[in-house]
């Protein structure tokens, strides 16, 4: 009679498993849908002579230009120079967020603090960044890394705050009750109670960095997808401008992609509402 159950137990285990698949890969098939209805009228308009294939080269032209970057190899290093400094620049700049966005969450005095400031300095784009950083840092990589994990910082920063300051107040005091140290509160209730914010927070955080990407590598670099973007300005070569703007995309999508995945395996015990046909 046991194995009988364990058995039927695995087999809807199996089908359930099977049926998340099916559902994973049409997803993904449907998510393919617009973009290539985009390609096709792309390459259709500047076939029929609608727009000049010199502002806007086909698709056909930049796959052709692409497989040649690859096979000279200096796009695998332009994609592995960007890849690196937004990983470290992200990872230093969402880091510290967490960390100093704890702090203020959980004090109102080091909230009155700081905070101002920080909204402050929010304000400030990108670019005004770049000159300030030349004359602190050099032009090497550190004012690079730098400016991405300013990009990265901000959005993680205020939606960890936002979690904290939405934790259930009745789970708290169960908490104390229980004699739950300060320590033990913040890991034990308010970062697991905080984490659909965080990751909120971690995905904004993870696009604005590819983002900033770009402004930093205008930092004197002669590598990466932000420079290949120069030089393909600098040179007239708007396929070349097209191929890092898709690249960047690509790249953008497979982070957010990476993300996505872990924040589903984390958060596999909030029971929330799920759109007819997920």
């Amino acid at each position: 009679m046991g194995h009988k159950h364990t058995g039927t137990f695995a087999a809807e285990k199996q089908a359930h498993s099977a049926k998340a698949l099916y559902r994973q890969v049409a997803q993904h098939l449907t998510g393919a849908i617009l973009p290539l209805i985009c390609l096709l009228l792309w390459q259709g308009t500047v076939d029929a002579g609608w727009i000049n294939a010199h502002v806007l080269p086909p698709p056909s032209e930049l796959y052709e230009t692409l497989i040649e970057q690859f096979q000279h190899g200096a796009l695998w290093q332009h994609i592995l120079v960007s890849s690196l400094r937004v990983l470290l620049g992200f990872f230093i700049g969402a880091g510290l967020a967490i960390l100093i966005g704890v702090a203020v969450g959980l004090s109102r005095q080091i909230e009155a603090f700081i905070d101002p400031s920080f909204q402050a300095l929010r304000a400030i784009p990108s670019l005004a960044w770049v000159p300030l950083l030349l004359l602190w840092l050099g032009i090497d990589e550190p004012p690079k890394i730098t400016l991405i994990a300013i990009g990265a910082f901000f959005p993680v920063y205020l939606n960890v705050i936002s979690g904290i300051k939405h934790v259930d107040r009745k789970l708290v005091e169960v908490g104390e009750i229980y004699g739950l140290t300060r320590y033990r509160l913040v890991t034990r209730i308010f970062i697991p109670a905080s984490l659909p914010s965080l990751f909120t927070g971690l995905r904004t955080g993870l696009s604005l960095a590819w983002m900033f990407l770009v402004a930093a590598e205008l930092i004197a670099a002669t590598k990466g997808l932000g420079y290949l973007l120069t030089d393909g300005r600098e040179t007239g070569r708007a396929d070349l401008v097209m191929i890092a703007i898709i690249i960047l995309a690509v790249l953008g999508k497979i982070s957010d992609g990476g993300l996505q995945w872990l924040e589903r395996r984390s958060l596999q015990w909030c029971d929330v509402y799920k759109a007819e046909g997920g």
